[in-house]
């Protein structure tokens, strides 16, 4: 893994939402200190459709090289999946880039040592069974219990296993990794803001009853919340 860390910053010199005017800056990490490594002016427009928006991200892929960690102050919908799909994993922070590029680091060398290690016997965190094949997950509580855990690393291996009817799930915002993953796949799901801070999303497999629109679910790599 390359030892550098895309940030996308506004015109303030924060971390910025990605599709507003600003520039991606590449920090590169060593001895524990970050260096700007490369940066360039990059603001995505609507400019020729779809294929303009890929034409545009296939060159900030290219000038990122072989860095695969991007920040934004929020980033979805298409950019996130060709970032994805590349193999990046997506930080969501924001104010002052140095202030978090170490969090941001440690959680990716996190990652990889999960990814290295053996498996568990049984995972320590995850949703608990409330009735036969209905599941119950808050992901706001078990963040709070456990600095430094993502959604991702807490849900996403027991969606890949399906094994349930109904899983319903708690967090403050829909997370974009989940939100692309139930767009792509095979799963049907529903989501409400239950306060101004909570939403609920149910997601149920395929045969435990329509939900209205069907929306989907599969898995994809990355990181991200």
């Amino acid at each position: 893994m390359a030892r550098e860390v895309a940030v996308f910053i506004d015109n303030n010199g924060l971390t910025g939402t990605f599709g507003e005017p600003g520039r991606v800056r590449v920090y590169r990490r060593r001895q524990k200190a970050w260096t700007v490594a490369r940066e360039t002016d990059f603001t995505l427009t609507a400019e020729g459709g779809l294929k303009g928006l890929r034409r545009q991200m296939a060159a900030l892929l290219a000038f990122l090289g072989e860095c695969r960690t991007f920040v934004a102050r929020s980033l979805t919908g298409m950019p996130y999946y060709e970032l994805e799909k590349a193999g990046f994993n997506v930080w969501e922070q924001s104010g002052e880039p140095l202030a978090y590029l170490e969090e941001v680091w440690a959680g990716e060398e996190r990652e990889k040592a999960e990814k290295n290690a053996p498996a568990p016997a049984a995972a320590p965190l995850g949703p608990t069974e409330k009735a036969p094949g209905h599941y119950f997950i808050s992901l706001k509580e078990i963040q709070a219990r456990n600095a430094g855990i993502t959604t991702k690393h807490v849900l996403q291996p027991f969606l890949r296993r399906g094994r349930f009817n109904l899983l319903e799930v708690v967090c403050d915002h829909l997370p974009p990794w989940l939100e692309l993953d139930l767009t792509t796949g095979a799963f049907t799901w529903t989501s409400e803001k239950i306060s101004e801070r909570e939403t609920r999303i149910i997601i149920k497999a395929d045969g435990a009853g329509g939900m209205g629109d069907g929306h989907a679910f599969a898995g994809q790599g990355g990181l991200c919340c």
